[in-house]
Parts: structure tokens; C-alpha cells; sequence
């Protein structure tokens, strides 16, 4: 899920809670909650090695939670540009401290070369030579560098940013291809 899927807030703010405690207050009603903890008592029973012993409700509700912690996998993607983020940050701490974290770098020369590969090597409509082919991609590599170098430049003349990402370089494959047909 991206944050640009987030409508309403407060979503944010049971993923926290589960992500911190395992647990939503309230998520369900007390006969519902019997309904499961009975349910759970079986296998509860089994993994312990209790037999038919009736264990207490609060061992059991504590057994539901800490399965639900170490089965709950979620992925969130964040952009970490403007006030959302910082905001975000503040509010629901757990889904930044109880997380792990991948942030993602600019692409090397090597990457870019390759991922043009694959789009270039294989389109039938680029009549040419394999020389030819070979130097686009490198071309449209360093094409999406420069790119890359300019905002910076930008960024420091005018203190504006503007972000040039992956999926910026997979649309401009796909321009490159669409506009050669």
C-alpha cells in the first residue's frame, strides 16, 4: 500500500497500534472474543502440551495477540518528501520504529544500462545494428543521469526540488518505444 492509497487517517492509526501493542482496543465485541479464545483453545492446549486443560482467558488473549505479532507482514510505502511524511512520522511512531526501513538510492550507470536492455534488446521495430543498439542503452543510461545532475543543479540555483525516480526512467523507455513506432 502506498501513502497515496491512505484516505482516512485513522487507518494509520490501527496499523500503529497493532504494529506497538499487537492489538486494536475494542476491535471486537466480549462475546465475539469468547467466541475465538474458544476456538484458540485447542490449539493453544496442543502447542503447550496441556491436554484438556481449560486455560485462563487472559493466557489465551495474550497467545492470540503473539501470534497475530509475529504473522502480521505489511508493506507500506512512504515517499519521504513534504509534510505528509514528517507529520506521519510524529503521529504513528510504531510504523517507523517497529518497521524495517529500505530506502532507495538512485540507480547506478550499470542498473539503468541493464534495465534499457531489457527493453530495447528485444523490440522488433529498432531496425539496426547490434553496435547501435548497444550504444542507446548506454545512452539512455546516462540520458536519465544527466537528467538526475540537472535537478540537482536546480535544486541549488532555484531551491526547488524536483524528483527524477525509477519509474521516471521506465516511462521514458516506454515513451522512447511508443514515439519509434
Amino acid at each position: 500500500m502506498t501513502d497515496a492509497e491512505v484516505k482516512r487517517e485513522e487507518f494509520l492509526e490501527y496499523i500503529n497500534m497493532v504494529l506497538s501493542t499487537g492489538e486494536i482496543p475494542n476491535l471486537l465485541a466480549k462475546d465475539e472474543r469468547e467466541v475465538w479464545l474458544g476456538d484458540l483453545s485447542q490449539h493453544y492446549c496442543k502447542e503447550k502440551g496441556l491436554g484438556n486443560v481449560d486455560p485462563p482467558a487472559s493466557e489465551l488473549w495474550t497467545y492470540f495477540v503473539d501470534r497475530v505479532r509475529d504473522n502480521f507482514h505489511i508493506m507500506l510505502c512512504f515517499s519521504p518528501v513534504g509534510q505528509k511524511f514528517r507529520d506521519r512520522a510524529r503521529k504513528f511512531p510504531a510504523l517507523f520504529n517497529e518497521c524495517t526501513i529500505d530506502w532507495f538510492l538512485p540507480w547506478p550507470e550499470e542498473a539503468l544500462v541493464s534495465v534499457a536492455e531489457t527493453f530495447i534488446k528485444n523490440f522488433s521495430k529498432l531496425d539496426t545494428k547490434e553496435d547501435t543498439k548497444l550504444e542507446l542503452m548506454k545512452h539512455m543510461g546516462n540520458v536519465h543521469l544527466m537528467v538526475n545532475e540537472t535537478c540537482e543543479e536546480y535544486h541549488q540555483k532555484m531551491r526547488r526540488q524536483v524528483y527524477v525516480t525509477p519509474k521516471s526512467f521506465l516511462s521514458y523507455l516506454n515513451s522512447y518505444k511508443s514515439l519509434y513506432i
